[in-house]
């Protein structure tokens, strides 16, 4: 099976390949070939634009999970419209690559987040719940996945709605790991928001999952048991053996981080019902295994 892969020098991605990518004959997008092939876990084709492909009959699968990071910098207007056309713009040329093609891929997986539900506090959110409430995140991945819905008379769209991937290697627990393991971490707000969160294994093995499925349309790639902030933070405090003795009120993070903010106080009690129908199982269901075993590897 033949893959193009965007984003392929990131968290996700790298991951993916390190667990499945022997098994397949990938090409990765990038911006910078050395870099990656450097810094890459696997050995696969890399390139640096799509000019070369007229359209997709090469590829079976288009895995589409790139983008501006959305934690990288506070988000000012010029960062705002940076992220956005880093998905925005990038997803309109790949539909219209696949819509060009004669034998387009069998799947065309593109990523989104849970971000498009907004806060619903303690409700809990499935695939069929609808978005409450205005924010950028919301705006954002509606948009994103407007633009990859365009392929589906082509081809099947899945859109990967992600929650908080769990890592060492990256992402918001290898920057949340260095305060709490010198005992200065604390819940974020009043710590009852709710975090939808996945091991990265997990992560990898349902974007596996979903190449073969047949399941279109949004699912929720995220753990059966969200936890509020405060759950998570005992529970990554108790597995380093370290207290949690300093919040982080909800307006010290908005002086901070600004409107970037949202990302670490929304409430979203998000489960992966369309993953969870289709059978798929959890390696790491609960907070407590994923820690063991992330931080037991890493310290």
């Amino acid at each position: 099976m033949k893959i193009l892969m965007t984003g392929a020098s990131g968290l996700i991605a790298q991951h993916w390949l390190s667990m499945f990518g022997k098994e397949y004959e990938v090409t990765g997008l990038t911006r910078n070939v050395d870099s990656a092939k450097s810094h890459s876990v696997e050995p696969i084709t890399w390139i640096e634009s799509l000019d070369r492909y007229p359209n997709f009959d090469d590829f079976d699968v288009v895995l589409n999970l790139a983008g501006e990071s959305l934690a990288a910098k506070r988000w000012s207007d010029t960062q705002k419209q940076e992220i956005r056309q880093s998905r925005w713009a990038l997803t309109k040329i790949l539909v219209s690559k696949i819509k060009a093609s004669q034998r387009p891929p069998s799947v065309f997986i593109s990523g989104s987040a849970v971000g498009i539900y907004g806060d619903h506090r303690s409700v809990v959110i499935d695939e069929l719940s609808q978005p409450s409430g205005e924010s950028f995140g919301q705006e954002l991945c509606a948009q994103w996945e407007s633009i990859a819905l365009q392929a589906q008379e082509f081809t099947r769209v899945v859109l990967l709605r992600t929650g908080i991937v769990l890592s060492t290697k990256g992402g918001a627990l290898a920057q949340m790991l260095p305060p709490f393991k010198f005992g200065m971490g604390g819940v974020m707000g009043n710590g009852e928001h709710y975090m939808p969160w996945i091991h990265i294994d997990d992560m990898a093995r349902a974007i596996e999952f979903l190449l073969t499925k047949n399941l279109s349309g949004p699912v929720n790639v995220t753990s059966p048991e969200p936890m509020t902030n405060r759950e998570f933070t005992q529970a990554l405090a108790s597995t380093l053996h370290r207290p949690a003795f300093f919040p982080m009120p909800a307006l010290a993070l908005r002086l901070l981080f600004g409107e970037m903010s949202q990302l670490l106080t929304l409430s979203q009690r998000v489960v992966p019902q369309r993953l969870s129908q289709e059978g798929f199982e959890f390696q790491y269901p609960s907070l407590s295994s994923a820690f063991q075993q992330l931080l037991n590897e890493a310290w």
